[in-house]
Protein backbone atom coordinates (compact mmCIF):
# COMPACT_ATOMS: atom_id res chain seq x y z
CA UNK A 1 0.00 0.00 0.00
CA UNK A 2 1.37 3.74 -0.68
CA UNK A 3 0.89 6.00 1.88
CA UNK A 4 0.60 9.73 0.99
CA UNK A 5 1.50 11.83 4.63
CA UNK A 6 0.35 14.95 5.63
CA UNK A 7 2.74 16.70 8.20
CA UNK A 8 6.47 16.35 8.97
CA UNK A 9 6.36 16.60 12.47
CA UNK A 10 7.60 14.38 15.20
CA UNK A 11 4.77 11.42 14.34
CA UNK A 12 5.52 11.82 10.50
CA UNK A 13 9.24 11.10 11.39
CA UNK A 14 8.09 8.18 13.08
CA UNK A 15 6.28 6.42 10.47
CA UNK A 16 8.93 7.74 7.65
CA UNK A 17 11.50 5.82 9.95
CA UNK A 18 9.33 2.84 10.62
CA UNK A 19 7.74 2.49 7.04
CA UNK A 20 9.95 3.44 4.71
CA UNK A 21 13.88 3.02 6.68
CA UNK A 22 13.02 -0.29 8.00
CA UNK A 23 10.57 -1.46 5.23
CA UNK A 24 7.37 -2.64 6.91
CA UNK A 25 6.40 -4.81 4.39
CA UNK A 26 3.82 -3.94 2.10
CA UNK A 27 3.44 -0.39 3.36
CA UNK A 28 5.69 2.83 1.92
CA UNK A 29 5.10 6.76 2.62
CA UNK A 30 5.27 7.77 -1.42
CA UNK A 31 4.39 11.24 -0.97
CA UNK A 32 4.55 14.04 2.05
CA UNK A 33 2.25 17.44 1.39
CA UNK A 34 3.70 20.59 3.05
CA UNK A 35 3.66 23.71 3.33
CA UNK A 36 6.90 24.67 2.90
CA UNK A 37 8.98 22.33 0.29
CA UNK A 38 12.60 23.91 1.12
CA UNK A 39 12.25 23.43 4.69
CA UNK A 40 11.81 19.54 4.43
CA UNK A 41 14.03 18.50 1.48
CA UNK A 42 16.19 16.65 4.05
CA UNK A 43 12.81 13.84 4.12
CA UNK A 44 13.35 13.85 0.05
CA UNK A 45 17.07 13.17 0.79
CA UNK A 46 16.69 10.98 3.59
CA UNK A 47 13.02 8.53 3.16
CA UNK A 48 13.02 8.99 -1.28
CA UNK A 49 9.45 10.59 -0.58
CA UNK A 50 7.96 13.46 -2.72
CA UNK A 51 7.49 16.64 -1.43
CA UNK A 52 3.85 18.56 -2.88
CA UNK A 53 2.58 21.80 -1.30
CA UNK A 54 -0.43 21.61 -4.10
CA UNK A 55 -2.34 19.21 -2.82
CA UNK A 56 -4.30 18.65 -6.45
CA UNK A 57 -0.84 16.83 -7.53
CA UNK A 58 -0.77 15.17 -3.82
CA UNK A 59 -3.80 14.01 -4.77
CA UNK A 60 -3.10 12.12 -7.97
CA UNK A 61 0.40 11.24 -6.88
CA UNK A 62 0.73 7.03 -6.50
CA UNK A 63 -0.46 6.87 -3.08
CA UNK A 64 -3.68 4.20 -1.97
CA UNK A 65 -4.84 6.36 1.04
CA UNK A 66 -3.63 9.97 2.69
CA UNK A 67 -2.21 9.86 6.47
CA UNK A 68 -3.40 13.10 8.26
CA UNK A 69 -0.20 14.11 10.68
CA UNK A 70 -0.60 17.62 11.19
CA UNK A 71 -2.98 19.79 13.05
CA UNK A 72 -7.02 20.55 13.59
CA UNK A 73 -6.32 23.17 11.44
CA UNK A 74 -4.98 21.05 8.36
CA UNK A 75 -7.91 18.80 9.05
CA UNK A 76 -11.09 21.46 8.68
CA UNK A 77 -9.05 22.78 5.38
CA UNK A 78 -7.80 19.56 3.57
CA UNK A 79 -9.47 16.61 4.43
CA UNK A 80 -13.03 16.95 3.17
CA UNK A 81 -11.30 17.11 -0.46
CA UNK A 82 -9.22 14.16 0.12
CA UNK A 83 -12.22 12.19 1.10
CA UNK A 84 -13.40 12.65 -2.31
CA UNK A 85 -10.80 10.72 -3.22
CA UNK A 86 -9.01 8.61 -0.93
CA UNK A 87 -9.51 6.98 2.41
CA UNK A 88 -8.28 8.60 5.46
CA UNK A 89 -6.53 8.07 8.93
CA UNK A 90 -6.86 10.60 10.92
CA UNK A 91 -4.59 11.56 13.85
CA UNK A 92 -6.04 14.61 14.57
CA UNK A 93 -9.15 13.41 16.15
CA UNK A 94 -10.16 16.60 18.19
CA UNK A 95 -11.54 18.08 14.84
CA UNK A 96 -14.17 16.02 15.23
CA UNK A 97 -15.51 17.68 18.00
CA UNK A 98 -16.55 20.38 15.52
CA UNK A 99 -20.64 18.89 14.72
CA UNK A 100 -20.34 20.46 11.82
CA UNK A 101 -17.81 19.15 10.14
CA UNK A 102 -18.13 15.47 11.56
CA UNK A 103 -21.46 16.02 9.60
CA UNK A 104 -19.90 17.11 6.09
CA UNK A 105 -16.86 14.26 7.06
CA UNK A 106 -19.53 11.05 7.39
CA UNK A 107 -21.67 12.42 4.38
CA UNK A 108 -18.22 12.25 1.85
CA UNK A 109 -18.04 8.59 3.59
CA UNK A 110 -21.28 7.94 2.52
CA UNK A 111 -20.76 9.53 -1.06
CA UNK A 112 -17.85 8.29 -1.52
CA UNK A 113 -17.24 5.41 -0.61
CA UNK A 114 -14.01 6.07 1.25
CA UNK A 115 -13.63 5.15 5.21
CA UNK A 116 -11.91 7.21 8.07
CA UNK A 117 -9.49 5.46 10.11
CA UNK A 118 -8.96 6.42 13.71
CA UNK A 119 -6.16 4.74 15.81
CA UNK A 120 -6.75 4.46 19.37
CA UNK A 121 -3.87 7.21 20.14
CA UNK A 122 -2.74 7.03 23.70
CA UNK A 123 -5.19 4.68 25.42
CA UNK A 124 -6.54 1.01 24.36
CA UNK A 125 -9.49 -0.71 25.53
CA UNK A 126 -11.47 0.81 22.73
CA UNK A 127 -13.11 -2.83 21.66
CA UNK A 128 -14.69 -3.24 24.72
CA UNK A 129 -15.83 0.18 24.85
CA UNK A 130 -17.57 -0.18 21.08
CA UNK A 131 -18.59 -3.60 22.08
CA UNK A 132 -20.30 -2.33 25.07
CA UNK A 133 -21.86 0.45 23.61
CA UNK A 134 -23.34 -1.67 20.36
CA UNK A 135 -26.35 -1.77 22.62
CA UNK A 136 -26.87 1.33 24.11
CA UNK A 137 -25.91 -0.03 27.21
CA UNK A 138 -22.91 2.02 28.49
CA UNK A 139 -24.23 4.27 31.05
CA UNK A 140 -21.26 6.34 31.80
CA UNK A 141 -17.29 7.48 30.44
CA UNK A 142 -15.20 9.00 32.56
CA UNK A 143 -11.70 10.14 31.85
CA UNK A 144 -8.87 11.56 34.03
CA UNK A 145 -5.36 12.47 32.50
CA UNK A 146 -2.70 13.17 34.46
CA UNK A 147 -0.06 15.17 32.64
CA UNK A 148 3.19 16.41 33.57
CA UNK A 149 2.49 19.98 35.15
CA UNK A 150 5.36 21.63 32.90
CA UNK A 151 3.17 20.62 30.12
CA UNK A 152 0.40 21.98 30.73
CA UNK A 153 1.07 25.57 32.76
CA UNK A 154 4.00 28.10 33.24
CA UNK A 155 3.18 28.38 37.07
CA UNK A 156 5.26 25.99 39.16
CA UNK A 157 3.37 24.04 41.64
CA UNK A 158 4.40 21.44 44.21
CA UNK A 159 1.08 19.47 44.59
CA UNK A 160 -0.78 18.65 41.70
CA UNK A 161 -3.58 20.60 40.79
CA UNK A 162 -7.00 20.23 38.71
CA UNK A 163 -7.47 22.12 35.89
CA UNK A 164 -10.17 21.31 34.23
CA UNK A 165 -13.31 19.24 34.37
CA UNK A 166 -16.20 18.80 32.12
CA UNK A 167 -17.34 17.37 29.00
CA UNK A 168 -14.93 16.26 26.03
CA UNK A 169 -16.46 18.79 23.68
CA UNK A 170 -15.15 21.35 26.28
CA UNK A 171 -11.67 19.62 26.93
CA UNK A 172 -10.63 19.38 23.23
CA UNK A 173 -11.97 23.57 22.74
CA UNK A 174 -9.44 24.25 25.97
CA UNK A 175 -6.51 21.61 25.61
CA UNK A 176 -6.46 21.08 21.73
CA UNK A 177 -3.08 19.76 21.84
CA UNK A 178 -3.81 17.87 24.77
CA UNK A 179 -7.41 16.56 24.76
CA UNK A 180 -7.46 13.85 21.34
CA UNK A 181 -8.06 11.21 23.84
CA UNK A 182 -11.56 12.51 25.17
CA UNK A 183 -12.68 12.84 21.95
CA UNK A 184 -12.14 9.17 20.86
CA UNK A 185 -13.46 7.70 23.93
CA UNK A 186 -16.80 10.31 23.29
CA UNK A 187 -16.92 8.73 19.55
CA UNK A 188 -16.61 5.15 20.22
CA UNK A 189 -19.06 5.85 23.13
CA UNK A 190 -21.65 8.24 24.80
CA UNK A 191 -20.79 11.56 22.52
CA UNK A 192 -18.65 14.61 23.53
CA UNK A 193 -21.37 16.26 26.18
CA UNK A 194 -21.64 12.50 27.97
CA UNK A 195 -18.20 11.49 28.18
CA UNK A 196 -16.57 13.25 31.31
CA UNK A 197 -12.98 14.85 31.88
CA UNK A 198 -10.87 15.62 34.41
CA UNK A 199 -7.34 17.09 33.82
CA UNK A 200 -5.13 17.22 36.39
CA UNK A 201 -1.16 18.59 36.02
CA UNK A 202 1.22 16.77 38.42
CA UNK A 203 4.54 18.15 39.09
CA UNK A 204 5.36 14.44 40.63
CA UNK A 205 4.99 12.32 37.10
CA UNK A 206 7.14 12.39 33.99
CA UNK A 207 4.66 10.49 31.84
CA UNK A 208 0.97 10.63 30.56
CA UNK A 209 -1.60 8.81 33.11
CA UNK A 210 -4.91 8.14 31.11
CA UNK A 211 -7.36 6.53 33.53
CA UNK A 212 -10.98 5.40 32.22
CA UNK A 213 -13.41 4.29 34.26
CA UNK A 214 -16.43 2.37 32.48
CA UNK A 215 -20.14 1.28 33.78
CA UNK A 216 -23.13 -0.36 31.76
CA UNK A 217 -25.30 -3.26 31.62
CA UNK A 218 -22.23 -5.55 31.30
CA UNK A 219 -20.71 -4.68 34.23
CA UNK A 220 -17.72 -2.43 34.76
CA UNK A 221 -14.25 -2.17 33.58
CA UNK A 222 -11.31 0.25 34.36
CA UNK A 223 -7.83 0.72 32.66
CA UNK A 224 -4.87 2.57 33.64
CA UNK A 225 -2.27 3.78 30.63
CA UNK A 226 1.41 5.18 31.56
CA UNK A 227 2.36 6.74 28.42
CA UNK A 228 6.17 7.33 27.24
CA UNK A 229 7.06 10.00 25.56
CA UNK A 230 8.22 9.62 21.60
CA UNK A 231 11.87 9.21 22.05
CA UNK A 232 12.22 12.32 19.38
CA UNK A 233 9.85 14.16 20.61
CA UNK A 234 9.16 14.29 24.53
CA UNK A 235 5.80 16.50 23.45
CA UNK A 236 4.27 13.43 21.73
CA UNK A 237 2.99 9.84 23.12
CA UNK A 238 5.33 6.91 22.06
CA UNK A 239 1.57 4.78 22.17
CA UNK A 240 -0.03 7.64 20.38
CA UNK A 241 2.29 7.23 17.28
CA UNK A 242 2.71 3.20 17.65
CA UNK A 243 -1.22 3.11 17.00
CA UNK A 244 -1.08 4.70 13.86
CA UNK A 245 1.68 1.96 12.70
CA UNK A 246 -0.26 -0.50 14.10
CA UNK A 247 -3.67 0.72 12.29
CA UNK A 248 -1.91 1.04 8.75
CA UNK A 249 -0.06 -3.11 8.96
CA UNK A 250 -3.66 -4.06 10.71
CA UNK A 251 -5.38 -3.20 7.14
CA UNK A 252 -2.97 -4.95 5.40
CA UNK A 253 -3.64 -8.58 7.36
CA UNK A 254 -5.80 -11.53 6.29
CA UNK A 255 -6.65 -11.69 10.18
CA UNK A 256 -8.39 -8.53 12.53
CA UNK A 257 -8.06 -9.39 16.18
CA UNK A 258 -10.65 -7.73 18.25
CA UNK A 259 -13.21 -5.00 17.51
Amino acid sequence: MNIGLIGAGAIANFLLQELNEREQKGLSIQSVYVRDKEKYTMLTERFGVTLYTDLEAFLTSNIDLVVEAATIEAVQELVPAILERKPVVLISIGALADEQLLQQLNTLVIEHRHAIYLPSGAIGGLDLLQNAAALGTVTSVNLTTRKPASSLMDEVINEEKVIFEGTAREAIRKFPKNMNVSIVLALASLGFEETKVRLVADPHITQNIHQVEIAGDFGEATFTIKNNPLPQNPKTSYLAAMSILGTLKRMHQPLIIGG
